[in-house]
């Protein structure tokens, strides 16, 4: 059975790097697939993580807005695919129909590069007189705003990554653990009945079995 779902990440500001993240549980035989429209020469950067589930693997492919498979991964835990893109809708899907039991849980990340909205950049220069009098540029200052932002976007980005292998670690090591635990019961069991099973064989070799007349 397939899911689709539409994302659309909208264009603020004056950033042209556009970055979105999403988090969902894909269960067993099922498979998600999720449509972000782009534009012309632009940049699309798709970032996936399985966080959690048996294997921590799922199959991965990407689809142009003709149906052309751009990209496609089989039963891998992380990947990371860029495609430069044209006018339409770009197609990404998660399939786990090979697993019957286990449901996974998925993360992955959209960067959007150079979704230059509609509206000319320059446009605000129309509503501005008088520059000529200012030490600094008002394009300079836009430059320095636009830099900054655009590094806080990118240690947003990275930040919500080692988030993401860090919730993966620990639903392994949590994982790791019960299955310890259940195998060290399963081991002081087996001890036990061992011991017993040595004592009442000890014991048999010294009785005396010969009756006794009187």
């Amino acid at each position: 059975m397939v899911s689709k779902v539409c994302l659309f990440v909208a264009v603020a500001g004056f950033s042209q790097s556009l970055d979105s993240d999403f988090t969902f549980t894909l269960p067993p035989g099922r498979k998600e697939c999720f449509y972000q429209t782009m534009r012309k020469d632009a940049a699309l950067e798709i970032e996936y993580q399985v966080l959690d589930g048996a294997g921590l693997d799922v199959d991965f492919t990407i689809s142009s807005p003709s149906g052309h498979v751009l990209y496609s991964d089989y039963r891998k835990s992380d990947g990371v695919h860029t495609v430069e893109t044209e006018d339409g809708d770009y197609m990404f899907c998660f399939d786990n129909s090979f697993s019957s039991v286990s449901e996974k849980l998925i993360f992955f990340e959209l960067i959007l590069d150079n979704m230059d909205t509609d509206k000319d950049p320059d446009d605000w220069k129309e509503y501005v007189h008088g520059t000529d009098i200012l030490d600094m540029k008002l394009e300079d200052i836009m430059d320095a705003i636009n830099n900054v932002k655009a590094r806080l976007g990118k240690s947003v980005q990275i930040q919500t990554v080692l988030r993401a292998f860090e919730a993966r670690d620990r639903n392994l090591q949590e994982s790791n653990f019960d299955r310890v635990n259940f195998w060290s019961v399963v081991n002081m069991v087996a001890m036990m009945l061992v011991s017993a099973v040595q004592i009442y064989l000890v014991r048999s070799l010294f009785e005396d079995k010969r009756k006794v007349r009187t």
